[in-house]
């Protein structure tokens, strides 16, 4: 399993409906391939509490180490990323929601006083509570409140959960206002590197070169390789090899077409190489992937 993503990549999920923008939903790495799920984001709010183990957790161009018992806030439209950490399973929960559950309409006062700052300050991409503030606490006991109304409804208990929230959302406002609100913004470097992510969904079967990609956000060659490795933590050309192997997955598990003919559909010209650098991915042959038990 994988994120569903569109060609900007933005989850493809529901977070909830309409009538209440809400999601509580307990995931395991193992459910994803590879033991991580690949860069995303989404408009909502993204709060995670981890139950089991710990994780790597990449947001923008910060690196995370989350461990169990703690907890983690990731800001509006946050480009990230999860992976395990020497293969061991990771447990956790995540709640995801609209942040108009907090203010209600649009310019309202808790709009506009609390809520877009906060959004709007792309200096501050995530929280990681790691229980070393006594905020910490209070915040991951509202985080655990709300886990704890969802999995037991009773009458009003959306009540109960938007009241959970506002409260937890206090607490990052008056951190936003006391440590976050002077913190230098990067807005614009992470919208070119969504436009490479953007180009590379579309075109990834095809020959990429650097030009190509350095032309989409209008920086020379060498400045573009240097901005992704920055905030991906990752070399472009890597990352465009690790896409097309998780995208080779999907045929490899659902249809029944050759190595070869797999390989040339995600980019690779070569079956040999797109071999090798299967292998050193997954740890295994495209071949024995295939057969592995589900």
């Amino acid at each position: 399993m994988q994120i569903v993503t569109d060609r900007f990549q933005k989850e493809m999920k529901k977070h909830g409906d309409y009538s209440f923008p809400f999601l509580v939903s307990y995931e395991k790495l193992s459910g994803y391939e590879a033991g991580s799920f690949l860069w995303h984001w989404h408009p909502e709010i993204e709060v995670t509490l981890i139950t089991m183990g710990e994780m790597i957790y990449k947001v923008n161009d910060c690196t995370f180490h989350l461990k169990e018992g703690q907890g983690f806030f990731g800001n509006s439209n946050t480009l990230h990323a999860g992976e395990m950490i020497n293969k061991k399973d990771c447990a956790y929960t995540s709640i995801t929601f609209e942040p108009k559950l907090i203010y209600g309409y649009e310019n309202s006062l808790i709009y506009t006083r609390y809520v877009r700052p906060v959004l709007k300050n792309h200096a501050m991409p995530a929280i990681h509570f790691d229980c070393s503030e006594k905020w910490h606490l209070n915040a991951l006991e509202a985080v655990k409140n709300i886990i704890e109304i969802n999995a037991r409804p009773q009458p009003a208990y959306e009540l109960h959960i938007v009241a959970e929230l506002q409260k937890f959302w206090a607490m990052i406002y008056l951190y936003h206002e006391t440590y976050a609100k002077n913190m230098p913004e990067d807005k614009c470097n992470f919208d070119r590197i969504r436009k490479i992510l953007s180009y590379i969904e579309k075109n990834y079967t095809e020959k990429l070169t650097l030009g190509e990609i350095a032309a989409q956000i209008h920086l020379c060659e060498s400045e573009c390789s240097r901005l992704f490795k920055k905030h991906m933590n990752i070399s472009l050309f890597e990352f465009i090899l690790q896409y097309r192997i998780e995208k080779s997955t999907d045929y490899l598990l659902n249809t029944n077409d050759s190595i070869a003919e797999i390989a040339e559909s995600v980019g690779f010209n070569d079956s040999n190489y797109y071999a090798k650098v299967f292998r050193k991915v997954k740890g295994c042959s495209p071949t024995k992937y295939r057969h592995k038990s589900p």
